[in-house]
């Protein structure tokens, strides 16, 4: 397994109130699985996508990434850990308008100190890839926003990230871009990547081999193609 969650859960604690985001969230993962994560707003499951990425940790319980423990590691030790496994893709983009396409998708290697000559060869390899060869000196803001996921998607997937993960990545596209992103993820997720995607689009879900449906912080069901498992009943 890549990913192992066992009873993991997730309070906010301020002076006045405590909100339990996540109640006792159990979830396995395999390696070269896609799948999509469910649910009304607040149900959880962008607290979910943050701990599995390490931008958040769990108040209680288990989180094993590739075999090793993750509660309980320093912000410095997730963030190496991070920086080494996981690639993000976000609904906003979250491009740096101040640097060229070609910047926007180096910087991860900048991060990991990787030399010069072999930032370049990543940066063109996925360029071509993606097909923004032509865009590389282009800024975000000339660029559509199917173009913007496209190097958005890049810049996720230039560090060789064992885990990708996409928090609805289709949120701000119209319906042609959206298709062309999820054609994407279906692409990557056939060359063997592992996607974990945080969606509310029945449409985007059918992309992924199982969808896990979240309601008031816990996992209410899987759906496996168009068989619903109650995980209560098992």
């Amino acid at each position: 397994m890549v990913i192992r969650i066992k009873e993991v859960s997730r309070v906010f604690q301020t002076e006045e109130v405590e909100t339990t985001a996540l109640n006792r969230v159990s979830l396995e993962v395999r390696k070269g699985e896609f799948i999509s994560v469910m649910g009304p707003s607040g149900c959880g499951k962008s607290t979910l996508l943050n701990i599995i990425g390490l931008l958040d940790s769990a108040t209680e319980g288990s989180y094993q990434l590739l075999d090793k423990e993750m509660v309980g590691l320093t912000e410095g030790q997730r963030s190496k850990v991070r920086k080494e496994n996981i690639g993000f893709i976000f609904q906003n983009f979250n491009l740096i308008d101040e640097l060229s396409v070609y910047d926007n998708i180096e910087l991860p290697l900048l991060y990991n100190k990787v030399p010069s000559g072999e930032r370049k060869k990543r940066v063109m390899e996925i360029a071509e890839r993606l097909n923004i060869v032509h865009r590389l000196k282009h800024y975000p803001q000339q660029l559509s926003g199917g173009q913007q996921q496209r190097v958005a998607v890049g810049r996720a997937l230039v560090n060789n990230p064992k885990i990708i993960l996409a928090d609805e990545p289709t949120g701000n596209l119209d319906s042609k871009n959206g298709s062309e992103v999820m054609e994407l993820l279906t692409e990557l997720h056939q060359q063997g990547a592992t996607i974990i995607m945080v969606t509310h689009s029945n449409h985007d879900a059918s992309y992924s081999e199982r969808t896990i449906l979240m309601k008031d912080g816990m996992i209410l069901s899987e759906r496996v193609n168009t068989k619903i498992v109650d995980v209560f009943s098992e």
